[in-house]
């Protein structure tokens, strides 16, 4: 069974992802992402994690086994996973490992890699790290003795730098009062101070992780507390983000949820307007709302779509020159800023145009209109995922649902590449009925993959 998913390696922590496993990717990545290397200078991994108890155990086991194959690890703590895609490329660091599960909650974990240069990981590098491992091929790595044995280095205030840039990307937010939901997670003191910094009035909600509570019953995929929040205190804008602060969503003053699709939407036209948009393109996924493709149309922008992972996204932009792009779920990409996603930058820019053009976000976000999208997930184990496609029962329902919805909408069924879960969409004129259909179809699902 695969390693990687669609963002890392996740799974349990301290069972399916557990400290041996940490410790072979330690080693094996820093192999695998090195072994090429010319110069004579020790190998340097960067390595930052988020706010879940897990973290220092898998911290431990991952530094265990870069420093065993002769590379230092430089360790940055608690830190946004752009914040490690900066820094690495910054730092001209040889690598880097971000250790977090992102939205999912606090019992699972996950490690993530990223290139000297900041970007995520091909599939082919993931396999050959995937194909160690699993052949348990130890035997390739490099097995320093005495002062060739890598050594631990824990970086001081690794935030400022980062702070410092994301401030360049903002503007004088003065006036603007600024909700943000920090998921507990690990941009609990970076945000509000970055915010704070430019201006803005912030009113923070749980931004005060414990290790047990990021992602409980909050951040951008649990969006009630923050909407009640602004309408409560009558904000201008409320901002969430995930655990690990590559993402975000955000709720307009009125208390109305704007997901990533309509904020990718609002910048695009800006970005075009400015002459700033490449090829005028939007990068999406095939899980975009039909009115996004509705707004390209109306403004000239073209949408091109990738397979659902912010990697197939920056990898179509980097393969055909397109500096914007990214997901409905909030990770959204600024190729002329970041390597990634990066869920302060986001709410930078949209705050940016905010201030620059003088509106409400609900004013701004009047650019795009949304389809009625529902979705449902049906929960099927990893291993059972590859069925999908061939269980008559299962195949043929979802011919009949895509039929019925040919000519008014579309259906979407996904395997998650992070949770052991299977995805059904449909998008549709009627709710009452998409949502039916979508709630039959993903019980179907669960039933016959149990």
């Amino acid at each position: 069974m695969a390693l990687f998913g669609t963002d890392g390696v996740r799974g349990l922590a301290n069972v399916e992802l557990d400290g041996t496993l940490a410790f072979d990717l330690g080693r094996v990545g820093a192999y695998v992402l090195t072994k090429n290397r010319n110069n004579i200078d020790r190998v340097k991994i960067m390595v930052g994690m988020d706010t879940r108890l897990s973290c220092d155990m898998l911290e431990s086991a991952i530094v265990a086994g870069i420093c065993s194959v002769g590379a230092d690890a430089i360790c940055l703590g608690v830190i946004p996973t752009p914040g490690i895609a900066y820094m690495v490329k910054k730092h001209n660091m040889d690598a880097g490992i971000m250790i977090s599960a992102s939205h999912n909650p606090v019992e699972d974990n996950g490690i993530k890699f990223f290139s000297g240069s900041g970007y995520k990981l091909s599939d082919d590098i993931e396999k050959e790290i995937e194909t160690i491992i699993e052949n348990k091929q130890f035997n390739l790595l490099p097995k320093p003795v005495g002062k060739k044995i890598g050594r631990k280095i824990i970086m001081d205030n690794p935030w400022a730098e980062y702070g410092e840039f994301l401030k360049s990307m903002g503007v004088n937010l003065a006036g603007l009062k600024v909700g943000l939901d920090c998921a507990n997670g690990a941009v609990s003191t970076i945000g509000p101070k970055i915010l704070v910094d430019l201006g803005a009035d912030v009113y923070p909600i749980h931004h005060q992780p414990t290790g047990l509570n990021i992602n409980d019953n909050c951040g951008s995929t649990h969006m009630d507390s923050l909407i009640a929040h602004v309408k409560e205190a009558k904000l201008d804008i409320g901002i969430a983000f995930d655990g690990d602060g590559d993402r975000c969503l955000v709720v307009d003053e009125m208390g109305t949820d704007v997901d990533g699709d309509e904020i990718m939407a609002i910048c695009a036209q800006h970005m075009k307007e400015e002459g700033l948009l490449e090829k005028n393109t939007i990068v999406a996924t095939v899980m975009s709302n039909l009115g996004l493709k509705k707004m390209g149309e109306a403004q000239g922008i073209n949408i091109l779509e990738t397979k659902v992972g912010d990697r197939y996204v920056l990898e179509a932009m980097l393969k055909s020159g397109y500096n914007f792009g990214g997901e409905q779920s909030g990770h959204i990409i600024f190729l002329d800023h970041a390597t990634s996603g990066d869920g302060i930058l986001t709410a930078l820019q949209l705050l940016k145009i905010m201030k620059l053009k003088g509106k409400s976000l609900s004013q701004l976000n009047s650019v795009m209109q949304k389809f009625p999208q529902v979705m449902f997930n049906a929960r099927v184990e990893n291993d059972r995922k590859d069925r999908l496609s061939t269980n008559e029962i299962i195949v043929k329902a979802i011919k009949d649902i895509e039929a019925k919805y040919h000519n008014s909408g579309r259906v979407l069924i996904r395997p998650s590449g992070t949770e052991p879960v299977v995805r059904v969409m449909i998008e549709g004129d009627n709710v009452e009925a998409i949502t039916a259909d979508a709630k039959e179809l993903a019980a179907l699902i669960e039933q016959v993959l149990l």
